[in-house]
C-alpha cells in the first residue's frame, strides 16, 4: 500500500506531500496521523533549512474525509476530535520549525484543506486554485487553527465573512485578501515553490526560526514585552556563526555563506 502521506529531504528541503489523490487528499485517519508524524520527525533534524508542503495530484485538500465520518457513527464526536488534535499536533509541530514552510496549493483547498495551507509561513497557489472555508456548510465548527490563523490574515470582520458565508475564493481573491503570498501559473508553480525553498534553505535558520517565533507571540504579547523580546533575540543572533558571517560578508561585500561553523 502506498504511503498516505511522503517525506523526502533533498538538499535541505523537506517536502511533504499529503498522499490520497484518488479521493482529493480528503484528510482520514491515515492521512492525517501520517501527517502528524511527518511533521513531528522535523523538529530534530539539522538537515532541513525549509518545507514544502503540498498535496499529490490535482488538489491540496478538499477537507475531512465525510464518508469516514458518517461511518463514525454515534461515535462520530470522540473521530472528530481525535482527527482533529492530531492534525493540531502536526500544524504545531511545524509552526515550531526553525525552518520556514511553504505551503503550495493547486486546485482545491477546502475546510481542514484550507486550514492546513495557510497555517504555513509562505503560501503560494496556482491561478487555477481555490480556497474554501467550508465548515458550517456542513454544520462544523473550524479546525486546524483557522480561527486563530484567518483573522489575524484578513482581520475579525472579513474572516466571519468567509467562516459564516463559505463563499469560494479564486486564488486572485485570496492574493488580494492577503490570504496567499504569491500566485503562479499553474505550469510554473513547483518550479516556484521549489526555488523559494532552496532559497530559504540557504539562509540562516536560526534566524528564520526567530523570525517564526517573534510573529507568532506578537499577536498575543504587549507592546513593552515584545520590544524586550526583540532586543534579546537580535542580541543573540548577533553573537551566532550566522550573524557573525552576515555582518562580516556585508563588510566584505560578498554573498554570505550560512550554516557554516
Amino acid at each position: 500500500m502506498k504511503d498516505p502521506v511522503t517525506l523526502e529531504v533533498r538538499d535541505r528541503v523537506a517536502h511533504l506531500t499529503l498522499n490520497r489523490p484518488e479521493a482529493a487528499n480528503a484528510l482520514n485517519p491515515a492521512v492525517i496521523h501520517a501527517f502528524r508524524d511527518a511533521a513531528e520527525s522535523l523538529t530534530d533534524r539539522d538537515d532541513v533549512g525549509a518545507v514544502l508542503f503540498t498535496g499529490a495530484g490535482k488538489n491540496f485538500s478538499v477537507g475531512g474525509d465525510l464518508r469516514f465520518m458518517h461511518d463514525a457513527g454515534d461515535d462520530v464526536a470522540d473521530a472528530v476530535y481525535g482527527l482533529a488534535s492530531t492534525m493540531h499536533a502536526g500544524i504545531e509541530a511545524l509552526a515550531t520549525l526553525d525552518a520556514p514552510v511553504i505551503s503550495v496549493v493547486r486546485g482545491s483547498a477546502a475546510g481542514g484543506g484550507m486550514s492546513m495551507a495557510i497555517a504555513a509561513d509562505l503560501v503560494l497557489a496556482a491561478e487555477s486554485a481555490h480556497f474554501t472555508v467550508a465548515y458550517t456548510a456542513i454544520g462544523f465548527s473550524p479546525d486546524g487553527g483557522s480561527s486563530w490563523t484567518l483573522p489575524r490574515l484578513v482581520g475579525h470582520r472579513r474572516a466571519t465573512e468567509l467562516m459564516l458565508l463559505n463563499e469560494r475564493l479564486t486564488a486572485a481573491r485570496a492574493l488580494e485578501l492577503g490570504i496567499v503570498t504569491r500566485v503562479v501559473a499553474d505550469d510554473a508553480l513547483e518550479a516556484e515553490g521549489e526555488a523559494l525553498a532552496r532559497k530559504l534553505a540557504g539562509g540562516p535558520a536560526g534566524a528564520h526560526g526567530a523570525v517564526k517565533r517573534l510573529l507568532l507571540r506578537s499577536s498575543v504579547s504587549a507592546f513593552r514585552d515584545q520590544l524586550m523580546d526583540e532586543a534579546h533575540t537580535i542580541a543573540g543572533m548577533s553573537a551566532l556563526p550566522d550573524g557573525r558571517e552576515g555582518v562580516l560578508a556585508f563588510l566584505d561585500r560578498r554573498a554570505p555563506h550560512f550554516g557554516e561553523p
